[in-house]
């Protein structure tokens, strides 16, 4: 029987975090090895093994990184007043965009008007994006202690 990720303990939520950080390290280094990864993550490889199996395949003997992957995962960005609200995602495309999201609000901060263009009327996992140029310039001081992996997984 599964335990739902919200109930896991704090250790295995914490050691779950960074092995998805490292399969996400993995996948934008794939000339790097499976071991460096998880050892820049304070990671074991069989830990990583363990939370996300499917996510690793061995190709020519080194373990290699699926593209995509479909593991849950609660990131957060800020809502129209700069708190953090959660963002349940179901893949490693949302977490993507996600990400991506918050890089071009960092761009826009730092003067890029257009940075924000492709996300007008955009939700990701339900939850729709902050793109407005007032509230966004509004945001700038409570964005600035913003993480997309603050409180992933916690129960904060």
């Amino acid at each position: 029987m599964a335990v739902p990720i919200a109930n896991l303990p704090k250790r295995t939520a914490d050691s779950r975090d960074r092995s998805m950080h490292a399969v996400a390290w993995k996948r934008r280094n794939p000339k790097k090895s499976m071991t460096y990864a998880a050892s820049l993550h304070g990671v074991k490889v069989s830990t990583i093994r363990k939370h996300f199996p499917s996510a690793l395949k061995k190709v020519k003997g080194r373990l290699q990184v699926a593209e995509k992957d479909r593991y849950s995962a609660t990131l957060y960005v800020p809502d129209s007043n700069g708190n953090p609200i959660p963002v349940h995602t179901r893949s490693s495309k949302d977490r993507k965009a996600l990400s991506r999201y918050l890089h071009d609000v960092g761009r826009y901060l730092g003067g890029e008007r257009n940075a924000l263009a492709p996300w007008r009327g955009k939700t990701i996992a339900g939850v729709e994006l902050v793109t407005s140029a007032n509230v966004i310039v509004l945001l700038e001081p409570a964005l600035s202690d913003f993480s997309l992996y603050r409180a992933t997984n916690s129960r904060a």
